[in-house]
């Protein structure tokens, strides 16, 4: 269960985030709506939700997911893996310490990104991608393994990052979609097959018997409500323009 989330306001700056999805520039007006609605969200979940000042510096710092992975024991600070993002930690660092006694860091020349971290239980799944190097991955085993966790790789083909396509909601139930549907990495868990045409919404959170869902997605909210979770729908559709989703802008710990 968590109990806290930490999320970062969205800055006027966004508009010139990197992006890949050919979707539009995003209007700030309405994500800074649409960023509103997914704290609501977070505290119908009785999540207490720390929210940080928008960083103008940095386009893409509303996902902040991407900056740090927390676990029940230690907080890890992430190495992201497009230059223009590796300042986005630094106030994070600051941060972590009223929260968590043990924190580690990736270090160059590794680089990792929170979005390619998929925590089912005990192991952490790694996304090896254009934002994630083996290097990366291999030094969040080694940390992982000092506080008894476990972790392994997946070679990512098309996807941005590993959550792009998957979402572990708990009780070994696997929303999964795309390239990852036929991985046999996967084979032991209860997969909920997402549709093609609604691959977007494979990137769920499971917030406290909650699961959160891309609003737009029918098929997909159907699913998991006959899994028999309650679903909460959000519109996320200014930060799909700029290939995020909804794990993408919380730390949830």
């Amino acid at each position: 269960m968590f109990s806290k989330a930490i999320v970062r306001q969205p800055c006027k700056n966004l508009i010139n985030g990197l992006t890949s999805a050919n979707l539009g520039i995003p209007d700030y007006s309405k994500a800074v709506t649409q960023h509103k609605q997914y704290i609501n969200a977070l505290l119908e979940c009785e999540l207490e939700v720390i929210i940080l000042d928008a960083e103008e510096r940095f386009p893409d710092s509303a996902f902040i997911e991407d900056t740090a992975l927390l676990t029940p024991k230690c907080a890890i600070i992430m190495r992201p893996g497009e230059k223009s993002r590796k300042g986005e930690t630094e106030s994070i660092k600051t941060l972590l310490p009223s929260f968590f006694s043990n924190i580690e860091e990736i270090k160059s020349p590794g680089t990792i990104e929170g979005g390619d971290i998929m925590m089912a239980g005990s192991h952490f799944y790694i996304g090896i991608s254009k934002r994630t190097n083996k290097n990366g991955a291999d030094q969040l085993i080694k940390i992982l393994s000092k506080y008894g966790f476990t972790g392994s790789t997946i070679q990512l083909k098309n996807m941005l990052h590993l959550k792009t396509g998957l979402a572990y909601l708990e009780n070994n139930n696997l929303l999964i979609a795309g390239e990852f549907v036929n991985n046999k990495a996967f084979n032991d868990f209860n997969r909920i097959n997402v549709p093609e045409e609604e691959s977007y919404g494979a990137n769920c959170i499971w917030v406290n018997d909650y699961v959160l869902v891309p609003g737009g997605y029918p098929k997909v909210k159907s699913k998991i409500e006959l899994k028999g979770y309650k679903t909460i729908s959000v519109d996320v559709s200014e930060f799909r323009k700029l290939d995020g989703g909804l794990s993408c802008l919380s730390l949830r710990f």
